[in-house]
């Protein structure tokens, strides 16, 4: 690929239309509206909005759209060519583009010949016709015109000669831009590029780019696209899209801007924030191997690479994690030295000096217990119990005399039924405590049973959440006899934490990784233990 000149390019995000193709993606209008407020916050130069009339969420949201006072980006209304055979001026989807009153349309037409006359049923001449009025009737409407070259690449691969023609009939409909589109996500970064140059060349107009992430290359064909001299990128938020989604521009616009020096007027310190926000709101796990974003872009676990991030960060890090609005992770596991424990104590704030017994003490336990199941990689929480038991600076908020869980199924003519019942024994100062509760299962009640032991005596209890529970067979060759690994993530409902437990036994196992979780929120809130 060859290294492209920087200057301007232009992002636009089809998240609300594109993004929602993707199976397991749905919006609300509500969360359309939000999701275009965030992406104009950051900077975004374009946003699609949808295709106005196809649904009841997109007409909504055109009509809010109309009301908001957009700080950087322009609203772009979504549609097609006028329909083979009918007049631009009577065709009621086109019709309802203008009615939008988006200050931007784009429209998509057909550049390959077998979607012409297979797909579409019609000829060479009247689909060239749909896409040149389309654009004209549009322009004669005041719109700024983007025309979307549905399948361009497979077009030009098979008839080099058609698919240019029906962009220089866009052209001279006066169109603003035409985009190529990779819509079956086949074409590999070297034929985009050269592809996109011949383009440029014989066009003379401004050309954008939108790759499918079929082959997994649809950043690399942005970024090859770009190289070729596009001037506008069209991608989603986190890669959203249909079958295996859209070039992703969370890894995309960090990419032309902090590799190759395009100034793309974005506020990229919110570039996580951004990831995240959109993850949320479509009910999606955030992706921990992320570029840029993921919670382990920045996460160093072997100790030679953490001894050397600790003298000099960017000889394991090819940008500062801040830049993107992420940060540095330093893991702790059987592959730790002391760099491991002594830059994960200085970030929870319990400074070590290297090579003392405490750090030995640390670093022995932690392989011990790695050894026997454990893993700290997701609940440093726990690891910072380690840490501060070891240096004696966490009391016990309570002792445990005796827990005992039970499950019954039993049936009579009416039915089957399951309970499950845990009892609590515990010393909270002088004073015992019993208790017993019922759950939906014998690790809920035991939850239950254990924080109405603890809520006279910490009634900062009640706002604990247990976002996560998660279950994982350590040994799986010890059939029945092998050991759990149970991580517990829970919230305060301003920050989140995981904790883990391991044993033979599940239930044990989630009575560990509990007691931490209770521990550390109580120890976080300055709660003194009683």
């Amino acid at each position: 690929m060859s290294e492209p000149t920087a200057g301007k390019v232009s992002i636009y995000d089809t998240t609300l239309r594109d993004g929602t193709q993707g199976e397991g993606v749905s919006f609300s209008s509500l969360d359309k509206l939000r999701i275009a407020k965030k992406l104009d916050e950051f900077g975004v130069d374009y946003i699609e909005g949808g295709w106005p009339g196809s649904n009841p969420k997109d007409v909504e949201f055109f009509q809010q759209a109309k009301e908001h006072r957009w700080q950087h980006a322009k609203i772009a209304a979504f549609g097609s060519t006028r329909r083979k055979n009918v007049a631009v001026e009577e065709d009621p989807q086109v019709a309802l583009l203008i009615e939008s009153e988006a200050s931007v349309v784009t429209y998509f037409g057909k550049s390959w010949k077998l979607h012409v006359t297979e797909i579409l049923g019609t000829t060479v001449e009247e689909n060239l016709a749909m896409i040149r009025d389309t654009a004209a009737y549009l322009k004669t409407h005041g719109r700024e015109v983007i025309y979307d070259a549905e399948h361009f690449f497979d077009g030009y691969k098979d008839d080099a000669g058609h698919a240019l023609a029906t962009l220089q009939a866009a052209k001279e409909g006066g169109a603003d831009m035409v985009v190529l589109c990779d819509t079956n996500g086949g074409t590999m970064p070297v034929e985009v590029e050269s592809i996109t140059q011949v383009v440029v060349e014989n066009l003379q107009m401004s050309v954008g780019v939108h790759p499918h992430d079929d082959c997994g290359v649809g950043v690399a064909n942005a970024l090859a696209g770009v190289a070729g001299g596009a001037t506008q990128v069209q991608g989603t938020v986190n890669g959203f899209g249909e079958r295996t989604g859209n070039c992703n521009l969370i890894s995309a616009i960090p990419n032309l801007q902090l590799k190759l020096g395009f100034d793309l007027n974005v506020d990229l310190s919110r570039l996580t924030e951004l990831s995240r926000f959109v993850n949320d709101l479509a009910n999606h796990p955030h992706y921990p191997r992320a570029p840029y974003v993921g919670e382990t872009a920045f996460a160093h676990k072997g100790g030679m690479h953490v001894n050397a991030v600790q003298k000099i960060a960017r000889s394991f890090e090819h940008i500062e994690p801040k830049t993107v609005g992420n940060r540095q992770r330093i893991l702790v596991s059987e592959l730790s030295g002391q760099s491991n424990v002594l830059m994960k104590a200085e970030e929870l704030g319990l400074p070590l000096e290297k090579g003392s017994v405490e750090v030995k003490s640390i670093l022995d336990q932690l392989k011990t217990l790695e050894k026997q199941g454990y893993e700290f990689e997701a609940a440093e929480a726990s690891f910072e119990l380690l840490i501060r038991k070891e240096l004696g600076n966490c009391d016990p908020y309570f002792c445990l005399r005796e827990y005992h869980c039970s499950f019954r199924h039993h049936t009579d003519d009416v039915g089957a039924y399951e309970t499950c019942e845990a009892t609590v024994k515990v010393r909270l100062g002088g004073e015992r405590v019993y208790t017993v509760a019922e759950g939906d299962g014998p690790v809920n009640a035991l939850d239950a049973a254990l924080r109405k032991a603890l809520s006279s005596t910490y009634p900062e209890i009640e706002e604990l959440v247990l976002q996560d529970f998660k279950v994982r067979i350590v040994d799986s060759h010890m059939g029945t006899a092998a050991k759990t690994r149970v991580l517990v993530v829970s919230s305060d409902g301003r920050d989140s934490w995981g904790t883990v437990g391991v044993s033979h036994n599940i239930i044990e196992a989630s009575w560990k990784a509990l007691v931490d979780s209770i521990e550390v929120f109580l120890m976080r809130r300055g709660v003194k233990p009683s």
